[in-house]
């Protein structure tokens, strides 16, 4: 008998937890089941992921041998901060001299407010003997340190003697880390206030993990599970507990590997929008954007999803004011308790008066909502505007009862002396006012051009925000497949995923490469098989500092997917993503799976006086899917055995000098069907290094592709 091959993702969120089956050859879904979040149950989050697990199996029939994938994103490491959960931590740091004073203060971490009134506390205890560590282990557990954070200002260096003291702890019957394990960073009083952070949640994260660890196992499944991480990966679960701090903001960051993942977005704003809020986060080039994670106003060096969350969402209640609607959220039914009147029957929604309510007590009594003679409350929401003006489609997670929002919404209309219509475009005008700030911020921090920019709509709720908000920016906007369990799909297919970060000066070729190869190991060693891995690299030179992004599947992924599309359709794909007309468009080459066009473009700019001409490019796979996207560059042919000398010739040739140095253009390689993007590096030395080291498996002759994107 056929086997068919799956894959689970379960995705944790604070009403519920979601569970998807996937077909591993066509990324289809087979199954999805929804049980309560179990925030309150002994075994905490883990009982509901384990509930979802059992079920999901049980109703489609799956047989554990089957599972090829199984991952979960949690919020538990989330909840813990937010909630004040943690444990007391130790810290214990060893110096000596001038320098032991410096790793003295930088050791001593105040009070780190987690939530109003509820502080993550730490001890310390500093000594300039090792022999005395035991004593001080001893100390700091009399003052109720649960675990231990080691911590000696080189240790990304040289971290024995962390080691040493975290082996003494465990001997003690502490669990321990060290700060070398969270960062390699420098920076002492950064990495120690990580370190206190991770270890404040260790040992529940532990708890939890071992639990769900061993259900999987006994449910026959004999592939590892797999946990979310906040950049958007996923790890094992001996990472997570070692360091669970990197499963902080997962549920964001499955919403985005969905996206990338399973939508192929390349190059656009991902919008996951459920009952309250919606996270706005950027694609660029098939990378998820990320930066350094907060807690309690705290800077920390953890790499995670960079998440930007506005109030508005499918459930967010009208306000009203002077007789007009002033404001949307950022309260939403849930909150309230009431029923969205367009997911309301009709029958129920007679002989209607409007009224004004507090989702909470300490809210101002300005919220909306509609009272039938029964006494019976229903909120008038983002959703019901969208619906009622037609945006919501037929088939739509969102889809509700147009007539149900009509009335409810001509309730609202006759009060404010209006039309049932101008009230729901005034709602919809309301909450695309709310999100456009945070899209246009994002445009500019990550220079993305708007009219290549889609906006992807994600969760439950995307078209009831989504399409108006892109109508109202000008720009394109689709809504994902299967868009209501975006996340738990996003976790089905995430890859394995770890960041080598090493503050180095002046960074030579062989620096690079070092740090390169030490991010491809650990990618290997938290479960990805070698032939898949990629590795981004990027420097920051102005604080000296040399990342390496590694990714990995944990099988070997061989499978063509889907048809293969004719060169005629992929260059109207091609010309639909660019925003220009199909017959601008030049086919510039291609390799064994990509195909590269590019375009013809005028920019008008100062009122129409200045114009200039621009050469978008589009990078398509043979199944059609945009790989990469520039708005303005060239391309180049080349060979694997060539491309060294002629991609640093290339990059000098349009490269500018200037009294702040260098500024060259974006490089990217195509071979096969991979894009390597080579953006990260600062001369034309470290990329043509840099891209030796990529290709040195290929043949000689392979062909290769160099695009070089504007700045």
């Amino acid at each position: 008998m056929l086997i068919v091959r799956v894959r689970i993702g379960i995705d944790v969120g604070g009403t519920f937890t979601d569970a998807v089956i996937l077909d591993s050859e066509t990324y289809e879904l087979v199954g999805q089941v929804k049980v309560p979040t179990t925030h309150s149950a002994p075994e905490g989050v883990a009982k509901g992921i384990v509930e979802a697990l059992h079920r999901v199996l049980e109703e489609h029939q799956i047989d554990s041998q089957e599972v090829e994938f199984i991952a979960h994103g949690t919020t538990q490491a989330t909840n813990a901060l937010l909630e004040g959960d943690v444990v007391k931590v130790g810290v214990l740091s060893i110096g000596r001299g001038m320098e032991g004073r410096k790793v003295r203060l930088d050791t001593q971490i105040d009070p780190i407010e987690l939530a109003p009134g509820r502080f993550l506390l730490s001890v310390q205890r500093y000594v300039e003997d090792p022999q005395a560590v035991p004593q001080a282990l001893g100390e700091l557990r009399q003052e109720g340190a649960e675990v231990i954070v080691a911590a000696t200002s080189f240790s990304v260096d040289d971290p024995g003697q962390e080691e040493a003291i975290m082996e003494q702890a465990v001997q003690a019957g502490l669990p321990a880390v060290g700060t070398h394990e969270i960062s390699k960073l420098y920076g002492l009083k950064t990495r120690t206030k990580t370190a206190v952070i991770n270890a404040s949640i260790l040992p529940k994260m532990v708890e939890a993990a071992s639990m769900t660890e061993q259900s999987v196992k006994d449910s026959g499944i004999a592939v590892p599970l797999m946990v979310m991480r906040c950049d958007g990966g996923v790890m094992n679960i001996q990472e997570v507990m070692r360091r669970p701090i990197l499963t902080m903001l997962s549920g964001p960051a499955a919403g985005v590997a969905g996206a990338l993942m399973y939508e192929k977005i390349s190059y656009g704003l991902f919008l996951e929008v459920g009952g309250t809020s919606t996270d706005i986060s950027a694609v660029v080039n098939g990378r998820v954007m990320v930066d350094y994670a907060e807690v309690g106003g705290h800077k920390t060096y953890v790499n995670s999803l960079d998440v930007r969350t506005v109030a508005i969402a499918g459930g967010s209640m009208v306000r009203i004011g002077d007789g007009k609607i002033k404001d949307v959220g950022p309260r939403s039914a849930h909150i309230a308790g009431f029923p969205y009147a367009v997911f309301s029957h009709s029958s129920k929604l007679t002989d209607l008066r409007l009224i004004t309510v507090r989702p909470r007590l300490e809210d101002a009594a300005d919220y909306v909502a509609v009272e039938n003679e029964r006494g019976e409350r229903f909120a008038i929401t983002v959703a019901c505007a969208a619906n009622l003006l037609g945006y919501v489609p037929e088939g739509d997670y969102a889809r509700g009862n147009q007539d149900s929002a009509r009335l409810a919404l001509e309730a609202l209309g006759k009060a404010l002396g209006c039309s049932a219509e101008q009230a729901a475009e005034k709602i919809l005008e309301l909450a695309s006012a709310k999100c456009v700030p945070f899209v246009q911020q994002l445009l500019k921090d990550y220079a993305m051009d708007k009219g290549q920019t889609v906006l992807v709509g994600g969760g439950g709720g995307a078209a009831t925000v989504v399409p108006h908000l892109a109508k109202a920016l000008g720009m394109k906007c689709r809504i994902a497949k299967n868009a209501q369990v975006i996340s738990p799909i996003g976790v089905a297919l995430a890859l394995v995923r770890d960041v080598v970060e090493r503050t180095v000066p002046n960074p030579t070729q062989e620096d690079i490469l070092r740090i390169r190869e030490e991010a491809e190991r650990l990618v290997v060693k938290a479960g990805a098989n070698p032939e898949t891995v990629d590795v981004h690299v990027e420097i920051d030179a102005q604080r000296n500092l040399v990342r390496a992004i590694a990714t990995g599947a944990t099988e070997l992924r061989t499978k063509e997917r889907g048809m293969q599309l004719p060169r005629e359709e992929l260059m109207r794909r091609a010309a639909e993503a660019m925003g220009v007309p199909k017959e601008t468009l030049t086919w510039k080459g291609g390799t064994e799976l990509l195909e590269v066009f590019a375009g013809e473009q005028e920019v008008r700019r100062l009122f129409g006086l200045a114009r200039r001409r621009r050469k978008p490019i589009a990078v398509l796979d043979r199944e059609g899917v945009i790989r990469l996207q520039l708005p303005h560059g060239l391309v180049r042919e080349t060979t694997a055995a060539q491309v060294r000398q002629d991609l640093q010739t290339v990059l000098e040739r349009h490269s500018q000098y200037g009294d702040g140095g260098i500024e060259m253009p974006k490089p990217f390689l195509l071979t096969a069907g991979r894009v390597i993007d080579l953006t990260g590096l600062v001369s034309p030395e470290q990329v043509a290094s840099l891209a030796e080291a990529e290709l040195q498996r290929l043949p000689g002759a392979e062909r290769v592709l160099i695009l070089l994107g504007s700045r």
